[in-house]
């Protein structure tokens, strides 16, 4: 008896050491445990706080809010390259970590008690929170990241995949324990991609096509599930009151409706009047001239309807025309620079902007990304290895974009414009903008809604005014998708946000890996000096060869002329029914609307 005791004792000493060793042994270096990190700064709130500072942890829970969205959904499954989903899908998901409105770069335990790493960041591993549940009562599980790392990889959309690559692959140690490996050293950026992870639940989705498209409500573990739905016209989420996060500090005075409904509209004109009547109740706009000349309706007068312009720091990406770089006309770097110069924005910011905005003029605007000047310090050095691949004045010159008079009629605009034509080999005969063999310059400029129309006019006149054969055409959101990812256009109206710190997803945006994919390099770019620098930035090991790396991308793309860059506004234009409560300050980088406020019953309309 005593050695059957003596065995089971060695043999459960044996268990523990294996298990031990699979979590904690490691001959990666000294291992780092924490619940907040952050790729290149401190985290602000890693001491963990009651609440967060824009959240009011005392607001009540109830009411609903309804809001506006533009376009329709035709599926719930977002997780693979098919279909259409919800903006709004996220209310249904946790992750293993999350940030807050006031970072662009920290993460906090969500779903995961602490993330440790050894020192040379090779893997990453997770405890997950014990209490953590799905919508169902059932337990998140390791198994459940595995799997939904593995959907990801082989068939979530070119962005997706991109943004995993260095993700070798996952492992479920046990129950509560999911183990990440790397195919990086010493970079914690794949350790911000997996951290950002939501679980698919295996038992959930065994049975079921996860390359499916599906208007089945998926089974998540977030603190909103989809009540009811009819695409095309709504969605209406309802509050989990037994949510399993809802004692975390970073969730007190978040998530307060009771219900958050979306309601769909193809025309927003249409979504405006319904707001105005008071079936929608909070509208963030985006119209200079509706801003500036609408918002004068009987209820806005007497104060029942409130608008704001809320400061805003959140980085921006460019909002362009894009080039569609496998077309033979845009080729040649003359064209692209002609047609930037004949998009005549001062004109524009007066004439339809009602001078709200700025120029865009950085592809990654906020943030400290943005080029300046001539390249000098850190970015000089980078940018020395390129030398013989650019041009010399984007080392002598700062980089800048025309600047008309505002008339319309600035004869120099069309002058420079001309002179870049005629270098590429057109000129303009009998008010026809021809090549050689007598064939007329024509383009067409597609937009996802109609709005466009309004800031695209000037620029359709300016062209036909040097004999260009210039179109412009709206297409449905679906089809604007659908012919962005096929490559099916000349020019293309669109934004290209971007995530902060930026790292593996800006290579479906502009590196050539990406051209043939159906990802995000809507233009099709194509060039070796911005491949090297987007792997060299991924490779970033501490802020300043970060910075500098990104410094000389944003001034490497802007010397390429790959888009005739439009505008941006640094705040949010709010209208919103005052019936509302709200923390006495907004986050940093976002208004906080469905996030931070509350219903008021003591308010009405």
């Amino acid at each position: 008896m005593l050695q059957r005791r003596v065995l089971l004792r060695l043999w459960a000493l044996m268990i523990s050491l294996v298990v031990a060793s699979a979590l904690y042994a490691d001959d990666a270096g000294e291992l780092t445990r924490t619940w907040a990190f952050s790729e290149f700064a401190e985290p602000l709130y890693a001491d963990a706080p009651a609440a967060l500072p824009y959240a009011n942890p005392d607001a009540p829970k109830g009411g609903r809010i309804v809001i506006g969205d533009f376009g329709a959904f035709d599926t719930l499954n977002y997780h693979v390259a098919k279909g259409d989903w919800p903006s709004s899908i996220s209310l249904l998901y946790d992750s293993l970590m999350s940030g807050t409105a006031d970072e662009i770069d920290a993460y906090y335990g969500e779903l995961a008690e602490w993330v440790e790493y050894p020192a040379d960041k090779s893997w990453a591993l997770f405890k997950l929170r014990e209490e953590a549940r799905y919508h169902d009562g059932s337990p998140v599980t390791a198994e459940d990241f595995v799997y939904s790392l593995d959907a990801k990889k082989e068939h979530g959309r070119a962005m997706i995949k991109t943004a995993y690559e260095a993700v070798e692959r996952a492992e479920a140690v046990d129950k509560h324990h999911v183990k990440f490996y790397f195919s990086t050293r010493d970079s914690l950026k794949p350790i911000t991609v997996v951290a950002s992870l939501s679980p698919l639940p295996v038992k959930f989705w065994k049975d079921r096509d996860i390359t499916a498209s599906t208007l089945e409500p998926p089974l998540t573990s977030g603190p909103y599930r989809i009540k009811k739905m009819e695409p095309g016209r709504f969605i209406v989420y309802e509050r989990v009151k037994d949510y399993w996060g809802k004692d975390l500090p970073m969730r007190q005075g978040i998530f307060n409706f009771d219900e958050i409904q979306y309601d769909y509209y193809r025309d927003e004109t249409v979504m405006f009047e319904a707001f105005k009547a008071g079936k929608i109740d909070i509208r963030p706009e985006s119209s200079a001239k509706r801003w500036v000349s609408e918002y004068d309706f009987p209820a806005v007068r007497d104060g029942r309807v409130i608008t704001e312009e809320i400061p805003s720091k959140r980085p921006r990406g460019l909002f362009g025309y894009f080039f569609n770089l496998r077309r033979d006309k845009f080729q040649d770097i003359h064209v692209r620079k002609a047609l930037v110069w004949l998009y005549d924005f001062e004109a524009v910011q007066r004439t339809v902007l009602f001078g709200k905005f700025s120029r865009a003029q950085h592809y990654f605007q906020g943030a400290g990304y943005e080029s300046s000047g001539v390249p000098e310090g850190e970015e000089l050095k980078v940018l020395e290895r390129f030398r013989d691949q650019l041009p010399a004045e984007l080392f002598t010159q700062p980089f800048q974009l025309p600047v008309s008079d505002g008339s319309g009629r600035d004869r120099k605009i069309k002058r420079q414009a001309l002179r870049l034509f005629k270098q590429a080999g057109w000129q303009l005969k009998s008010g026809k903008l021809v090549n050689a063999q007598g064939e007329q310059f024509a383009l067409e400029i597609i937009a996802g809604w109609p709005e466009a129309e309004r800031f695209t006019a000037p620029y359709i006149a300016n062209l036909k005014s040097v004999g260009i054969d210039a179109r412009f055409r709206v297409v449905d959101s679906a089809q604007w998708r659908a012919r962005s990812r096929d490559g099916d256009f000349d020019l293309i109206t669109a934004a290209k946000t971007f995530i902060v710190p930026p790292g593996g997803e800006l290579k479906s945006y502009y590196h050539s890996s990406s051209v043939g994919a159906s990802g995000g390099n809507t233009g099709g770019v194509q060039d070796p000096v911005v491949d090297a620098l987007i792997e060299q930035m991924i490779e970033a090991r501490d802020s300043t060869a970060h910075y500098a790396t990104m410094h000389a991308l944003d001034r490497v793309l802007l010397a390429g002329h790959y888009a005739v860059p439009l505008y941006y506004r640094s705040d949010a234009w709010v209208a919103y029914w005052d019936v509302f409560g709200r923390p006495e300050r907004s986050p940093t980088y976002e208004v906080g609307f469905r996030s931070t406020w509350w219903f008021d019953p003591a308010k009405s309309r």
